[in-house]
């Protein structure tokens, strides 16, 4: 078993959890309720969602790879630490343009998503 990835996909899963459960409350339905226009309303709706099914199986594989360490583990781990990362560098950037002290502590999902990353990275290094 590899432990990173193990430790990833557990981190993963609670992301997953947090973005389901808090995410609901907090920006979609604030989004909904919102006068946005249908559109677009309904397209970040879906974003959202597609953002829930991503996370869910992306904890899913890495408890998957951690355990069974198919061929390709290194990859898969590889592949996932780099999305991770572009995922933390976007909300860090988009952070930063939010206006008001604290930025990086206003949106604090990229201190999710930094350790997911980190993990997985160190699972693939060491796969």
């Amino acid at each position: 078993m590899n432990g990173y990835l193990l430790a990833a996909g557990l981190t993963a899963a609670v992301v997953s959890a947090i973005h389901i459960v808090a995410g609901h409350v907090d920006p979609v339905r604030p989004l909904l309720a919102s006068s946005l226009a249908v559109v677009p309303k309904r397209t970040m709706h879906a974003v959202w969602h597609m953002v829930s099914v991503d996370l869910v199986a992306t904890a899913s594989t890495l408890l998957a790879v951690a355990w069974w360490q198919p061929v390709g583990t290194e990859l898969v781990a590889m592949l996932t630490a780099a999305r991770f990362a572009a995922y933390t560098v976007v909300f860090v950037v988009i952070a930063l343009c939010v206006p008001g002290r604290a930025p990086l502590l206003r949106l604090p999902q990229w201190l999710l998503l930094a350790p997911v990353a980190i993990l997985a990275g160190l699972g693939g290094w060491w796969a």
